[in-house]
């Protein structure tokens, strides 16, 4: 993966808006939204997936329409944090398909994990026959998702927010 050579500039700013809204679109149809040549937004396509800013172009799928009803926020604290402890949580847990996401955390639990099951009962089995077996689980605290609120794979792109200084606190 090679690093930008330049900041990001207006234009590859709007078109990372667009592919974020349809991922689909073709480099003519960005090219002509944006009065651009279809070339240079093919070359910053090609600069944006090779920098890594793209990662990858995917479907976004509706877990319920797909029969994964139950949502499930599983705090995972450990009895341990040697060398291997944490890494080898990540790589055991990388290996269930339910796990969509899996966050490293600071305070009173370690992983915050975003699982998707079919049903309470599924859960139940996930937590008992394959979470827990990990080793070095302590605990295991949930919290079941009643409905989403804001749901988006959108990032904020304007430019005034990439440029926002940290703000100093008020004294």
């Amino acid at each position: 993966m090679e690093t930008l050579d330049q900041p990001l500039d207006a234009l590859d700013l709007r078109i990372l808006e667009i592919l974020q809204k349809d991922v689909t679109t073709s480099h003519e149809v960005i090219a002509k939204t944006l009065s651009s040549s279809k070339t240079v937004i093919w070359r910053r396509i090609q600069r944006l997936l090779g920098s890594g800013i793209i990662r990858e172009r995917v479907a976004v799928l509706d877990h319920r329409k797909l029969g994964y009803s139950v949502m499930v926020f599983a705090h995972v604290k450990m009895a341990r944090h040697g060398k291997d402890a944490l890494p080898d949580f990540i790589k055991a847990i990388k290996t269930f398909p339910q796990v969509l996401e899996c966050h490293t955390l600071m305070g009173q639990v370690d992983f915050l994990l975003k699982i998707v099951v079919p049903s309470l009962e599924a859960y139940e089995n996930f937590v008992w026959r394959k979470l827990s077996q990990i080793e070095g689980v302590q605990e295991v605290h949930s919290s079941i998702s009643m409905s989403q609120g804001v749901n988006t794979t959108r990032l904020p792109l304007s430019p005034s927010l990439l440029a926002e200084p940290a703000r100093k606190p008020v004294s």
